[in-house]
């Protein structure tokens, strides 16, 4: 059986026992008790989180754990001398210490992140890097598994990160079927980007939202301005204008970073040689997504592919 320690503290995020129904699920689909979750707190007893409920938890004692969850919350500045020393506890004593969100900072604070890479919530990035300069802050990844030690970004990548546990654990066919029980896609790799284009454009409009959402779903096409104006149901003339004074972009522009976005994730999954994925996603050879990714993303996809097997889970190696 693999005991987690699921460590909270007043105000913490509900959205991290995200990970706890994924274990959960993960005993149902194996058919026994393979996960135990208890819930632990500096003082034990009654914690409340954010949103006003209030769990049972017991104090951290000698208990030794398999895995330890540190959660996150509304602060960032949670340091307490018995919270330190639980944390260098776990590191010595658990397989594995991970900490979803603003829980890096509580790993980061307790220095068992001097010297090596973690992600947090985009938002957390930069004062993450700021207070703590011996961590190397990486500010575009899902999760980031560096030695024992996991470290995610916030809200849905808790459920990224548990379900590489569970494929770490148990295998790939245990963690995609609590994945279609979660009804979430299986599962975002360990180095692929917090952002999303489609979210970033935010176009006000049905008809441009609309053209977009063809867009990326069509990238192999040529993707002109009359097929997408077609597809908005205005004329190239007015399709380019809305979509500029929308978006911010010109049409080109935007979906080129599309086809950028969709080459990085199939870069990330190593399953593809970059030929295959220029054609795919609609470069038409090598060098155009070469001079693509340089313009987008300022490094060539190469580095993005080392990159990508980097953050994977050991179990993806």
């Amino acid at each position: 059986m693999h005991t987690i320690g699921y460590v909270v503290f007043p105000n913490f995020h509900l959205m991290g026992f995200a990970a706890v129904t994924a274990f959960e699920l993960a005993n149902l689909v194996l058919g026994e008790r393979a996960y135990e979750v208890t819930a632990l707190s500096e003082t034990g007893g009654m914690i409340s989180a954010a949103a006003g409920i209030r769990f049972e938890t017991q104090p951290f004692g000698d208990a030794v754990f398999d895995t330890v969850i540190f959660a996150s919350g509304v602060e960032t500045d949670l340091a307490s001398p018995a919270l330190g020393a639980f944390v260098k506890h776990a590191l010595k004593t658990s397989r594995r210490v991970a900490a979803p969100c603003t829980g890096a900072f509580v790993l980061a604070e307790a220095g068992v992140l001097d010297g090596r890479r973690a992600t947090t919530h985009w938002r957390f990035t930069s004062d993450l890097q700021e207070r703590f300069p011996k961590v190397s802050v990486e500010e575009d990844s899902i999760f980031i598994v560096d030695g024992s030690i996991w470290t995610s970004a916030g809200m849905a990548a808790t459920i990224d990160m548990a379900l590489a546990m569970i494929e770490k654990d148990h295998g790939k066919q245990v963690s995609r079927t609590v994945a279609r029980k979660l009804v979430v896609y299986h599962r975002r790799s360990g180095g692929q980007s917090q952002f999303s284009t489609l979210l970033e454009l935010e176009p006000k409009s049905d008809r441009i939202q609309k053209a977009l959402v063809y867009a990326n779903a069509n990238l192999r096409s040529a993707l002109t301005v009359e097929e997408l104006a077609g597809v908005a149901n205005l004329s190239p003339r007015q399709f380019s204008r809305a979509f500029t004074a929308e978006t911010g972009q010109s049409p080109a522009k935007a979906i080129e970073q599309l086809r950028v976005e969709a080459a990085r994730l199939m870069l990330e999954q190593g399953r593809h040689s970059l030929d295959v994925i220029a054609d795919v996603v609609g470069f038409a050879d090598r060098d155009r997504m070469r001079r693509a990714f340089l313009r987008t993303l300022g490094q060539p996809p190469q580095a993005v592919r080392r990159s990508g097997r980097e953050s994977r889970a050991p179990s993806e190696i």
